[in-house]
């Protein structure tokens, strides 16, 4: 997928920009001509290299801390950042947490913690950049990064399922509310990527086997900033209130689905 250049004095702000996914994406849009505001939580110093990335460039880098447990004071950055660049033309809600716990095994503190995180943070960010979107006049663009699991559940998983579902409906509703102030708002849903959040962060994706992946590997970071960037871009301006897997096509397996699966036999009537 090619980068589309985007019009010169154009921003963005990324949340959970200092690796992974984040990273990817601020490097993606800074080589597409933006501007870029970086959020980290515990990882400042990858956020700085982020913003060197950024920089190298040529575009302009700015960073924060961000931490979306503690709202609704959290989602202030969003304000910081814009003050900072001067405009936010682009917000890509990224920053995300899960957990691997059975249902009847979930406290609540841990409940309202993914929730906060994955869905009430990107509701109060939205809103933040969106306002910003309007008084500048001219449009804007909105990704919410969620995952394979806004569509399907998993075990072990329900409040990161529960808080990815609604951010996926909540893109919806965005999506036809803000329609008419000319930003669009869509969603990204990952399947397995090689990132930290997964314990790949140092892994080429494409030596790693996946029998339950159609596609057979993991997913690069770049192969999801890829999307995000053009539902970021111009070419992107007549899509709206879509969710875009980018998951190998794991979703496509149904009931057979999952990137455990051990061998091929899927593969054969």
């Amino acid at each position: 997928m090619s980068v589309p250049t985007a019009p010169s004095g154009k921003a963005a702000v990324i949340t959970g920009a200092d690796s992974g996914i984040g990273r990817a994406t601020a490097v993606r849009l800074a080589a597409a001509g933006m501007d870029v505001g970086i959020t980290w939580h515990r990882d400042r110093e990858g956020a700085e290299e982020t913003a060197q990335e950024v920089r190298a460039h040529g575009r302009r880098a700015e960073v924060a801390p961000m931490d979306l447990t503690r709202l609704p004071a959290a989602a202030d950055t969003v304000d910081e950042l814009c003050d900072r660049l001067g405009r936010v033309d682009v917000l890509v809600n990224n920053a995300g947490t899960g957990t691997m716990t059975p249902f009847l095994d979930l406290d609540l503190r841990t409940v309202r913690e993914v929730l906060d995180v994955d869905l009430i943070g990107p509701f109060l960010c939205g809103q933040k950049a969106a306002r910003h979107m309007i008084r500048q006049g001219d449009g804007g663009r909105i990704v919410n990064v969620t995952s394979v699991h806004e569509h399907q559940p998993r075990v072990g998983a329900a409040p990161y399922c529960a808080a990815k579902g609604g951010l996926g409906l909540l893109t919806q509703v965005m999506a036809l509310e803000l329609a008419e102030h000319g930003i669009t708002v869509n969603a990204v849903a990952p399947g397995e990527i090689a990132t930290p959040m997964t314990g790949r962060a140092d892994t080429d994706p494409r030596t790693e086997s996946r029998p339950g992946v159609p596609l057979g590997r993991p997913g690069d970071a770049r192969e999801v900033a890829a999307v995000i960037a053009f539902l970021a871009g111009p070419d992107a301006s007549y899509v709206t209130g879509a969710s875009w897997s980018v998951d190998g096509g794991m979703l496509r397996m149904g009931p057979q689905a999952g990137s455990h699966l051990t061998r091929d036999d899927w593969r054969r009537p």
